[in-house]
């Protein structure tokens, strides 16, 4: 199947630090703040360890990969852990531990990059299909809480989203502090309440019992499998291949730094992560080209931990959700619009729309469904 004919972005011979970098650094806030709410929530994980263990992984994926590579929570065991009872703080760090050893097995044995090449390119382009418009309709969803806003920023973003002499992520997330305290001006008083103070993460493997290793293994590590196969593995370097040619990256690559990252954040009191393609589609949209972008965040995050670890819950609510929504809306569009050159078999196309249709709900299910799918039109089982 022909790759798609979007152009890659211009080759820089080295990580970058300006405007456009920084505005390109925000641009995953919209999958990043969402998650790391949602995992606060539980009431028992500590901030200070989720926003070091992504700050720290993203200065070396940023410094190693030298592209705006990403770093998100992964969803599913964020899903899980926001919605199922019986997951604790120590549930979660297994969970982090236990993928973590994984996804090193699969990267060092070489046994990612053998099961990736078992997966046909029209399925691949459906996921990464699937993921931007299921990205879009999150950021729609997210837009709908205040329409009004959204209806001003999506269509001004639109405009100005190629600017470089003023990148708009600026304007974006200026606007998007200046609608968020005129609606709620007590948040004005709670900022200026906000004292920096020196905080260390907490060593937290003592937390993670057989108990903790045994839920964490069914309810949250295995389900994500797939999930991470898809997304975070074949998807990402498919992405950043087209994207950056002159930066290739391997599944194996991929598979050890996801699992040296979420050892490392399991320690530490982090949350699982992974490299998911929705990522990099967000911070090139707006405007990253290099490594410097998820340094930049990356920085950003590891300040926030260690400087303001008892407020950080209190600035998060700057960001309103049709801000984000905005965010992951052009970020899936970047996504998606990547994967639309389709083969000129109608039997892979099917698949590629079967696969993509999937995706929007489960990825770990439109891996399996697209293959499935795939195989029977080779095989002539399904005539279309």
């Amino acid at each position: 199947m022909e790759r798609s004919s979007a152009p890659p972005v211009r080759a820089a011979t080295g990580n970058r630090y300006d405007r456009s970098e920084w505005a390109g650094a925000f641009g995953d806030l919209g999958t990043l703040i969402p998650f790391v709410v949602a995992y606060t929530a539980l009431g028992s994980l500590d901030p200070v360890g989720i926003f070091l263990g992504f700050g720290v992984a993203l200065c070396i994926a940023g410094a190693y990969y030298r592209t705006p590579f990403p770093v998100q929570p992964m969803k599913a065991i964020g899903a899980a852990a926001a919605t199922q009872a019986g997951v604790t703080a120590g549930t979660i760090y297994a969970a982090g531990l236990i993928t973590g050893l994984v996804w090193l097995v699969l990267g060092l044995s070489g046994a990612a990059r053998r099961v990736a090449a078992l997966l046909p390119r029209p399925v691949a382009v459906g996921i990464v299909l699937g993921l931007g418009l299921g990205f879009m309709l999150e950021g729609l969803r997210a837009m709908a809480s205040h329409w009004v806003f959204a209806a001003i920023a999506l269509p001004v973003t639109l405009l100005l989203i190629d600017s470089r002499r003023f990148p708009v992520m600026f304007v974006l997330l200026a606007g998007g502090a200046a609608y968020q305290l005129a609606v709620s001006p007590e948040l004005l008083a709670q900022l200026r309440s906000v004292d920096p103070q020196l905080r260390l993460p907490e060593f937290t493997w003592p937390a993670i019992g057989l108990h903790e290793l045994g839920v964490a293994a069914l309810m949250l590590a295995l389900p994500q499998v797939p999930l991470t196969l898809g997304n975070a593995v074949v998807a990402i370097v498919d992405e950043n291949n087209r994207l950056f040619p002159h930066r290739p990256v391997t599944e194996r690559q991929v598979a050890i730094s996801t699992g040296l990252m979420n050892i490392g954040a399991s320690a530490i009191g982090g949350v699982p992560m992974c490299h998911g393609a929705g990522g990099m589609a967000g911070h090139v949209r707006f405007g990253a080209a290099t490594g410097g972008a998820p340094i930049i965040l990356g920085a950003i995050l590891i300040a926030a931990a260690l400087f303001f670890g008892a407020s950080i819950m209190t600035v998060l609510k700057v960001f309103p959700q049709p801000l984000l929504g905005v965010i992951l809306f052009l970020a899936g569009s970047q996504l998606a619009l990547g994967s639309c050159d389709f083969s000129k078999d109608k039997g892979e196309r099917y698949a590629t729309l079967v696969t993509a249709a999937f995706a929007i709900w489960n990825v770990g299910i439109a891996f399996v469904a697209g293959i499935a799918v795939y195989a029977a039109c080779r095989r002539k089982w399904v005539r279309l």
